[in-house]
């Protein structure tokens, strides 16, 4: 340690807490969300703790092409959708999201209490995040902000409309 070096105080998130950030209350999505992440002061990696209401689902079914997830249960038994079909998990499973199509997810809760789960996640931007149901794709320019929501139609050559 340096002379004179003084290192920065550590944040303290609880999450087993009641402070949210999100509260999305759109019908079978009834959920919300802490950004831990930003909480504690981190990075490199991301946190954001999520809490699922009875007959919910978390998100849509995507998957990162930049980033690497990972889930932890802290209570409940959320029900897992991946591309080799459908999980119910327990407090304390950890699971994780490849880049990529072997990452697809969806976190629903099919239980009668509330879910919570951690989601970890490296910070890379920019992003390409790809939703398999609806055909839609996202990216997220290298601030972390959407900059666009689609859906794909014809491949455009890479001379179009350069003339």
């Amino acid at each position: 340690m340096r002379l004179g070096y003084r290192a920065p105080v550590a944040e303290i998130f609880n999450l087993h807490g009641d402070e949210w950030d999100r509260d999305e209350q759109r019908p079978g999505w009834i959920n919300r969300r802490a950004w831990v992440g930003r909480r504690i002061g981190a990075d490199l990696i991301g946190a954001t703790l999520c809490e699922v209401e009875p007959g919910s689902r978390l998100w849509p079914y995507h998957t990162h092409h930049a980033n690497e997830e990972w889930l932890i249960v802290v209570s409940g038994e959320p029900t897992l959708r991946t591309p080799d079909g459908e999980t119910r998990l327990s407090p304390g499973d950890v699971v994780a999201f490849t880049r990529g199509p072997g990452g697809l997810h969806q976190v629903r809760n099919d239980s009668a209490e509330r879910v919570r789960v951690l989601m970890l996640s490296t910070e890379i931007y920019p992003e390409v995040i790809e939703y398999a149901d609806s055909g839609k794709v996202a990216t997220v320019d290298a601030a972390g902000e959407d900059l666009l929501r689609i859906r794909p139609g014809a491949q455009l050559d890479y001379w179009d409309g350069e003339d």
